[in-house]
Order: structure tokens, then sequence, then C-alpha cells
């Protein structure tokens, strides 16, 4: 590889601002790039309906052998705050100022695909069709990827199957497979407004409600596959008011969708409990964020690209994760995932760098595994 290009591609895409939402330069720069290549491009304009600006880029390189093809995939988003980014090359590290995040999440995944692009083209490798797939707003909800409008995808630039997405933090040799799913819950408390004085009485505190609720609630820890948090709680009244609204918001994730559920129905039952005692009501709202991801192959596509790693000397881990990403939401339409590490660390964070000795490794694995 151009380790030389790599360093030079990934410090001009950080200097693009392009947080969720707002990706439209950075978008652009990069169908310029893949179509300098020669590769064929589709944009899916799915943002149109959360009102993003940058669309979903779809490009193909056509090989020159027979097979169902591999699809890359990385996300065009950064966490804030990620505008005027000023990277610092440290010896092998590249970090910012600590003024701002990086960028390496997920710039990194994209400067190893466009390398390896590059890489496939300049030496005539034999290889199968390699499809990639860029999407906004990943960090966002992933709302790029849950937003395409697959019935206009043309059918020849539909992803292969067997995707790779380079969005793993940490090391190359991490090769994540599993991932939870995530529901995010809202529960509405009302109360009766008194006045907290005079009559107080006369009124049901929803603040009061909302406590003895959550006080009967398992947050944290679930079992080995579950997990929940609180996000707010929100009520603003004046403290001689009793106040008749809170709302409380939150997030159970798992890889078993009984176990959320169940999480979810205990929920809702403390909170019928709380009311019964103290009288006013609640509403509670569920929504599914993201779907879980598990491969559908007997683990046997995160095995084969493991040996990669194992000819390069690369001690290899499988791994089953807490976060979520866009592989959750490709997994509803059979996509079988990889999420492979590409050396960022301490992402989302003004500490954030990036490894390059990790970034290069993870652009040879990309390499040999296409050219294998």
């Amino acid at each position: 590889m151009n380790k030389e290009r790599v360093i030079n591609n990934f410090i001009d895409m950080v200097k693009i601002y392009s947080p969720s939402l707002n990706e439209k330069e950075y978008s652009e720069y990069l169908i310029k790039y893949l179509e300098r290549l020669g590769l064929e491009v589709y944009l899916d304009l799915g943002y149109e309906k959360y009102g993003g600006n940058a669309p979903t880029i779809f490009a193909k390189l056509k090989g020159n052998i027979v097979g169902d093809g591999v699809t890359l995939a990385a996300h065009m988003d950064v966490v804030e705050p990620c505008n005027n980014i000023a990277p610092i090359i440290d010896g092998d590290f590249i970090k910012t100022d600590e003024t701002t995040t990086l960028g390496g999440d997920d710039k990194a995944g994209i400067a190893a695909i466009l390398e390896t692009l590059q890489n496939l083209i300049e030496s005539e490798s034999k290889h199968e069709d390699v499809y990639v797939v860029l999407t906004p707003c990943e960090e966002n909800g992933m709302l790029g990827a849950k937003n395409i409008d697959w019935e206009k995808v043309p059918s020849h630039m539909i992803p292969a199957k067997n995707m790779i997405v380079i969005d793993n933090s940490g090391r190359a040799g991490l090769i994540a497979h599993t991932a939870p799913s995530k529901y995010d819950f809202k529960i509405t408390f009302k109360g009766k407004k008194a006045h907290a004085g005079i009559e107080p009485e006369k009124g049901i505190n929803a603040i009061s409600l909302a406590g003895i609720a959550i006080s009967a609630m398992n947050i944290g820890r679930i079992d080995k596959l579950t997990t929940s948090n609180l996000g707010t709680i929100h009520s603003e009244f004046p403290s001689n008011v009793v106040a008749d609204l809170c709302v409380v918001t939150g997030e159970v994730r798992g890889h078993s969708l009984e176990s959320i559920l169940e999480t979810l129905t205990a929920y809702e039952d403390a909170c019928k409990k709380s009311v019964e005692k103290l009288g006013g009501e609640f509403s509670f709202e569920k929504i599914c964020v993201f779907p879980t991801l598990k491969p559908t192959d007997d683990l046997a596509f995160a095995k084969e690209f493991s040996k990669i790693y194992e000819d390069m000397g690369i001690s290899t881990e499988l791994q089953i994760i807490g976060g979520g990403s866009d592989s959750n939401i490709f997994a509803e339409r059979g996509y079988n995932s990889i999420i492979i590490g590409v050396g960022m660390e301490s992402v989302h964070t003004v500490n954030e760098k990036l490894d390059t000795r990790e970034l290069f490794k993870t652009i040879e694995s990309l390499n040999r595994y296409l050219t294998k």
C-alpha cells in the first residue's frame, strides 16, 4: 500500500466538517474520489425523510472473476465537537489538540476502504465484485441505513450479502459478529397540581410517582446479555407548585428479545404500582431502535477472515459487543456482517487517536481477503 497516501487521505478527510445530519461536503468529496477511481456510483436520497443533507453512497468495483462478491461498509458522520479539527502526527499516532474529536470513527474505516480499492485497481489483482456502502447519520440512530429506499437501488448495485464493516474500535484482529438490539422507552407520569404551601394534600406529585416507580426498577446489568439505563428525568415546576408532569426516558438493550421485553414489562408494572399507591396516571412508550446482529452462517465468514489475520501473524478475537451500528439495520435485510478493528482509540472523546500501524494492518488484511 501507499502509506503516505493513506495518511494524507485520512488527514484531508478529517478536516472536512461532517457531523450527523450535515455530511454533504464530505459525501461530495467521496463521490468524486470513487468516480475518479472508476467505480459506478448510486446515491440513495433517504436523507430527505429525516432532515439530513447527504445521500447513502453505493459504489461498485466490478470484479474480474466469478463470485458473489464482498461489501465494504463504513459511515460518514462524526460526533461533535468536530469542527476545525487540527490533526497532529505523533509518531505512529494521529491525534488532535484535544479541543475536538478526531473523526477516526469512522473516517479511518473509509480511509482503509479507499486505499484497498486503489490497491486492487493499481495492482490489477484478480477479485470478485467489490461493493461499497457509505452511510450518513450512523451516530444519530443509524438514520441513513434505516431510510434507504431499497426498491430504487438498481439490481446490479445491490451489495453482496457478506459485509465487512470497518468500524470497530481497537486493534486489527478484533472481529465483532454479534451485537444487541436496543429499545428506547419514555414514561410520562401525570399527577395533579396544587399549591405546595397551602394545600399540598390536594395534589398528586408526578415526580413522586416517577421516584416510586424508578426505585422498584432493576437498572444497569439485568443479566449476562441485557443492560438498561435511565437517560433523563424531566419536570420543571416552581417549588410552590405540586408538579403534575414528569417524563422519564431510558433504554434497554440485549441479545435476547425475550429478556428485553420482560425488563420493559417489569418497568411498566412498577409504574402501575406507583399510580395505584398515589393516584394519577402514566403512559409507557417503547420503540425498537435497532434489531440484534447475529451471524447467519455459524461464524463461517468471521472465521474465514480471522484466518487472514492469522496468516499475517495477528492474533484474532471474535467478539460479542454491546453497541449497535449500521450492521444491525442491514441484518434485517439478510446481510451477514463482521465489524473489524481499524486502530481507533478513545472514540467519541477529545482524546481520540488513531494508531496508523493498526490501520495499515487493516488495509493489508482487506487486500489479502479480497485477492485470496
